[in-house]
């Protein structure tokens, strides 16, 4: 039987790896897998296209399939999702206790459609009445210097966003020159222990547990998007890879779930993992439209809201027509 060739970038994750390495195969598609760094598949896929399949920063998606003839859809398979109240790091010298103090203050993040800061600036104005124009933005690179904007922005009236191209966030947090960072990994001050660098929310687990006991929101970081050329070859494709992806998934959760087969080194990770699924209703890192449409609604609307979707789009027009259609037997 002919198989569709199909190429796929992702960064290694252990829910794809079955996928990746034929333990799973997805029907009718033989397939080339890069396995890179994300920030490089987000780059080389945002600006040339060069896989028909890739890992992509849920913002960055958003921005590009809301776009007129947009030339991308999504599958809707999460490779990563985390909370991000850790992600909240500042300078105790700027005197920020709650996030009200934020207001009036330098706040910055790697790119404005980054998603763990399109999450955290939607919850500061939803539960904060911390709003936009509040805060005078900054743009820099995390660590390094020379970061920039992927997608094109529509930024809000009344949004004030400095880019700043000769210092690294971490470098400005930690000498005063802005008062928080929200980043979706520790800048390296943080990470070195820089005495005046600490996360505004030292509690974040509870926090988080809280967030999704009462919104159901489990926030998505990155998923897999699929040129749209690719379905107007053959529409099949995007079910059998989401089914692909799906046992892959389920049995990496299974074997996370087995202390006699658990890959992670770690005491009571099986435990712990059990105990997330029941907390989540069984599945803690669901696929699907349906299994995701708390968060896929609320992410939608920041990104619109936000200046980087082109339209406020409901969860079914990110994704291909029919890909959840039901299967009993």
């Amino acid at each position: 039987m002919h198989r569709v060739p199909l190429s796929i970038a992702t960064t290694d994750y252990d829910h794809f790896r079955d996928f990746r390495t034929g333990a799973v195969q997805a029907e009718g598609i033989a397939h080339t897998w890069s396995m890179l760094g994300h920030h490089e598949v987000f780059a080389r896929f945002t600006f040339n296209r060069e896989w028909d399949a890739a890992e992509l920063s849920f913002a960055k998606f958003m921005a590009q399939v809301t776009r007129r003839d947009s030339d991308i859809i999504g599958l809707p398979v999460v490779c990563s999702r985390l909370f991000r109240f850790s992600s909240f790091y500042v300078n105790t010298k700027s005197g920020i206790k709650t996030p009200q103090d934020l207001k009036g203050k330098l706040v910055g993040s790697p790119e404005w459609a980054h998603t763990a800061a399109v999450y955290m600036r939607g919850w500061l104005g939803d539960e904060h009445r911390v709003m936009l124009p509040d805060i005078h933005w900054v743009q820099a690179g995390a660590n390094e210097a020379g970061r920039v904007e992927k997608v094109e922005l529509n930024l809000p009236q009344g949004v004030r966003l400095t880019r700043v191209a000769d210092k690294s966030l971490s470098e400005l947090l930690a000498h005063g020159e802005i008062d928080c960072a929200i980043i979706a990994r520790p800048p390296d001050c943080f990470r070195n222990n820089h005495p005046d660098v600490v996360r505004l929310f030292p509690d974040f687990w509870a926090m988080e547990e809280d967030y999704y006991a009462k919104t159901k929101v489990w926030p998505i970081m990155h998923i897999i998007a699929l040129q749209r050329r690719v379905l107007d070859a053959n529409p099949w494709i995007a079910r059998n890879l989401y089914n692909a992806f799906l046992e892959s998934k389920r049995r990496s959760v299974e074997r996370l779930m087995d202390p006699a087969v658990s890959r992670y080194p770690l005491p009571w990770l099986p435990t712990y993992a059990r105990k997330m699924s029941g907390l989540m209703g069984g599945d803690p890192f669901p696929y699907g439209i349906d299994e995701n449409r708390s968060t896929l609604e609320q992410f939608c609307r920041y990104t619109y809201e936000q200046g980087i979707a082109h339209r406020l789009a409901k969860p079914e027009e990110i994704f291909p027509e029919g890909v959840m259609t039901m299967v009993r037997v």
